[in-house]
């Protein structure tokens, strides 16, 4: 069986104020695609209610490091109370959405996703003495391009959301790093 290992866990990103939801599904899946990963959407929920539209949607997606090593992100996206507002944006009315957003970003490294070590007890015993002391850097690099690349996904969120100015300090360090071994 494939091991799992968690390497961010739960780290979560609110937003409320105008935004385009069309438009950040569409950054989401050009991201997704530039950095490499195959797109697996979970869940895709679109309810419409008297406070606005409920949005939910989960995303689950990979990226093949190596025939051992896959890296996973998991985005949960909540959508709530989104209007549609008319704003005059140079001299022009754009129609964009007001509402608010949580997110929450899990990352994980999966390795030997194949299951070739797991047939036999000594293949097993093995694979565990490799991972612990002959590639413990080629893991340790596994790990540290799944959290570059979920901090890499946070920025171009915020960004995106232009969540900088609305920020009292600037924005000098990642969100979540892996401490060195």
């Amino acid at each position: 069986m494939a091991e799992r290992e968690i390497v961010v866990d739960h780290l979560r990103l609110t937003y409320e104020g105008l935004f385009n939801v069309t438009e950040f599904y569409k950054m989401l899946d050009i991201w997704f695609r530039d950095m490499g990963y195959d797109k697996r959407e979970l869940k895709n929920i679109e309810r419409v209610g008297p406070d606005g539209k409920y949005i939910e949607m989960e995303f689950l997606p990979w990226k093949k490091m190596t025939d051992y090593a896959v890296n996973e992100i998991r985005l949960r996206i909540v959508i709530q109370n989104v209007k549609e507002v008319e704003i005059e944006q140079d001299d022009q009315k754009v129609k964009l959405n007001q509402g608010s957003i949580q997110m929450v970003f899990d990352g994980y490294l999966t390795t030997d996703y194949e299951n070739r070590w797991e047939g036999k007890p000594l293949f097993y015993f093995m694979r565990t003495l490799f991972d612990k002391y002959f590639f413990r850097s080629y893991t340790y690099g596994y790990r540290q391009n799944v959290v570059d690349n979920v901090n890499n996904l946070i920025t171009q969120i915020k960004s995106f959301l232009n969540l900088y100015r609305y920020t009292e300090t600037p924005w000098t360090k990642p969100a979540y790093s892996f401490p060195q071994q």
